[in-house]
């Protein structure tokens, strides 16, 4: 990049506010931040091998710290077990502290470095030893940041993404250092006159960062479309699948199953209900038309690569396939020009209106430089966001899409085993993330203190409300009873900001009661991981251990415990679950696998059972915010429903309304008006040493908030309309 050196003063102060932003999300929590290489330099001394042990975070699964045997040379962090092993070659991993973001705590004598791909948590057992690494890392750091800067160009860009965005950046704050440099030797009263004649070149200036920005995003994403591109026709197309006459080739199953799954499982297909069958059965010609591509992975096969139009595709009737035994209803969709906002579909030879977004996403870029560049200082948590980064849906919403499979808590009340009950119950709990998938780009909008949500599903049975019980801290509740089952939760979140990726740790437990059976489930959710928060392509992956407790009143009868993988490096296992459910005594009965994004699987392969899959996706759903079409339906607002809903329902919000309807500078200005009323209300409060009382739901016992039962009641008699109720909007 060539910066003019008229432009060089606004540079510098993005840079700056850049790197401030970034360092207040670590002083907040007492990480420093280690600043990166501030100008060429010719004369860094070569640093000295630094070499030792020091404690290592186990990556998920697995819970707290090992030993690792670690030596540092020219920037270079390898590790492995011992130092023998080391020395033999025999690494564990390997980081380069040039490429990395690191950061340090003081306190707890803990170094992370930030890969991108990676986080690495390492601690040093004395204060002695912590300073004595952080001094050495910072050295070589800047030894290897020095060496790439210097290196020619045509040396500098490697075949690995992340790596370049990397390199490229070191580029830029070297530049931009030696021009600060030579600012600042140049008169005070002549940058100021420069200042004041260059104003206009200066938002030149930052308008041009952002297209090459958006150019380097650009190739980015080329990058890794050719190497998609080049996977997909090196590898071996597999068209066919056979179960029988085929020999296993060498390479093995692919390791799903964790260290339980050696136990025999001889119940798995035992007490299965009648809309669940093995996956390996004879199906006509007609169904073999698609086969799942996840699931070819999971069985040995052999590959075929035939054309469309070879006669060796057409399959005889003796053939065994993989069938997606848990979809109940053919669905396709069709448009209809004349049908909008709707569109028509077809369910099981019924044709049926459902609701559809008025408008596509506006495809507006966001200037993250201007977000940061006002806010300095302040915490990122708590800062209002242009109305680009939502999405047209509220979080009470998204709560309610947690219960779109509710036909699976449906299945275990009809379900006898109390083990089995459990099958259907994980795959419940599973359930709640698929939708997040494609929902990576953008956040649902925020709700009002006060503000409601109601979901009336008589086709699924259900009713549904959710309520904001509290704004500092931000917590949501919510309530959703039908004649099987009552499910509750409030949820409230703690952010980790780690500079690339943002970190959700979700608190609070769901709660489920089955009356039939006298079961109630408890679980915790897992973490929850955005990464690309600055740029590039934002993805989510969610990790951690999930543990459903089943009780009855005499006592413990079964556990589940799900575990979400982490993912590995270049996306291997991406969003894949296995868990277990026990008896009381500990011992396996039932064994479970899938992907959270896609389907979960009963017992072991070749023979399993699909338990769950995830509704089809929209035709164009990317167009629309990735909204599955459960989420389409949420804000749908009837005339005949308007009269029914309190005026603190998210469907009257009209900034989320406006947004919907692709008006994104309408949409802008209610939503700082609605945030003006809210701090309005909240001052008024505070004058008066008054605080807010949820209108339907209450604190319970074990400080969790429950459903006070009043809603459906005051909806019924005397009416939402002949209420009182604050003004949010």
């Amino acid at each position: 990049f060539q910066v003019k050196s008229e432009n060089a003063t606004r540079v510098t102060q993005l840079v700056f506010l850049y790197m401030l932003c970034i360092k207040s999300a670590f002083t907040s929590d007492s990480w420093e931040l280690v600043e990166d290489l501030r100008g060429l330099t010719g004369n860094i001394q070569k640093p000295v091998k630094q070499e030792g042990l020091m404690l290592k975070k186990r990556k998920w699964p697995m819970k707290g710290w090992h030993k690792r045997y670690f030596l540092l040379e020219r920037g270079i962090l390898t590790y492995a077990k011992t130092g023998n092993d080391l020395k033999k070659g025999r690494l564990r991993g390997r980081i380069d502290v040039g490429l990395s973001v690191m950061a340090v705590k003081k306190k707890s004598l803990c170094i992370d470095l930030d890969t991108e791909d990676s986080i690495y948590h390492l601690k040093a057992k004395t204060r002695d030893l912590f300073e004595q690494w952080v001094t050495e890392l910072r050295h070589h750091r800047m030894f290897r940041q020095n060496e790439i800067a210097m290196e020619p160009p045509e040396r500098q860009l490697q075949s690995d993404p992340t790596s370049n965005r990397r390199v490229l950046t070191l580029l830029i704050q070297s530049s931009i250092t030696s021009v600060r440099s030579f600012i600042s030797k140049q008169p005070s009263a002549l940058l100021k006159n420069n200042f004041r004649q260059n104003s206009q070149d200066m938002e030149k200036c930052c308008k041009d960062l952002s297209e090459c920005e958006s150019g380097l995003l650009e190739l980015n994403l080329l990058l890794k479309n050719m190497e998609v591109l080049h996977r997909t026709f090196s590898a071996p197309a597999i068209n066919l699948l056979q179960t029988e006459g085929s020999k296993k080739e060498k390479r093995g199953h692919k390791k799903w199953r964790s260290k339980n799954y050696s136990k025999e499982n001889k119940s798995t297909q035992q007490d299965l209900p009648d809309g669940s069958r093995p996956l390996l059965q004879q199906v006509s010609s007609e169904s073999r038309g698609s086969i799942p591509e996840s699931l070819s992975e999971f069985f040995d096969a052999k590959e075929y690569l035939l054309s469309g139009s070879s006669s060796e595709n057409e399959v005889s009737d003796d053939d065994s396939y993989i069938s997606d035994v848990s979809d109940s209803m053919s669905v396709e969709y069709c448009r209809n020009e004349n049908a909008s906002p709707f569109f028509t579909t077809i369910v099981n030879g019924l044709c049926v209106f459902l609701y559809r977004l008025p408008s596509s996403r506006m495809n507006e870029s966001v200037n993250l430089w201007s977000i940061l560049r006002s806010n300095i200082g302040k915490d990122l948590s708590k800062v209002a966001m242009p109305v680009q980064l939502n999405e047209p849906l509220n979080t009470l919403q998204r709560l309610c899409e947690e219960v779109e499979y509710s036909h699976l808590l449906d299945t275990a009340v009809n379900t006898h085993d109390p083990h089995m009950r459990m099958v259907y119950i994980a795959a419940f709990a599973i359930s709640a993330y698929a939708c997040s998938f494609t929902r990576a780009g953008g956040k649902p909008f925020n709700p009002i203190l006060g503000e409601t949500y109601e979901c009336l599903r008589p086709d699924k049975g259900f009713r549904f409300i959710a309520e904001q019980v509290s704004h500092h801290p931000p917590v949501s509740a919510c309530h959703c009873e039908s004649k099987n089952y009552t499910f509750w939760q409030d949820v409230r979140w703690k952010n980790k900001f780690w500079g690339k990726s943002m970190e959700i740790v979700p608190m609070g437990v769901t709660h489920l009661e089955l009356p039939g059976f006298g079961d109630r489930y408890e679980w915790s959710k897992v973490t929850s991981c955005i990464h690309n928060i600055l740029s590039g392509q934002r993805w989510i992956e969610h990790y951690g251990e999930m543990s459903i407790k089943h009780s009855t009143t005499m006592g413990d009868v079964s556990h589940c415990k799900v575990t979400f993988l982490k993912s590995r490096s270049g996306g291997l296992n991406a969003n894949e679950v296995e868990g277990v459910v026990t008896d009381s005594h500990g011992r396996v009965i039932h064994s479970l696998f899938g992907k959270w994004s896609e389907a979960l699987y009963l017992g072991k392969p070749p023979s399993v059972t699909c338990i769950w899959r995830a509704n089809p996706m929209p035709e164009d759903h990317e167009q629309y915010y990735g909204f599955t079409q459960f989420a389409v339906e949420l804000n749908e607002l009837e005339e005949g429903l308007k009269p029914l809903l309190p005026l603190t329902d998210t469907r009257f919000r009209p900034d989320q309304r406006l947004l919907e309807e692709g008006d994104i500078a309408g949409a802008e200005e209610q939503k700082e008006r609605i945030e003006v009323l809210q701090r309005e209300r909240r001052r008024v409060l505070q004058e008066n040493s008054m605080t807010h009382s949820p209108r339907f739901f209450k604190r319970a016992e074990d400080d969790s908030w429950v459903s006070n039962g009043t809603y459906w009641d005051l909806r019924k008699d005397p009416g939402f309309s002949k209420l009182e109720f604050p003004v949010l909007w």
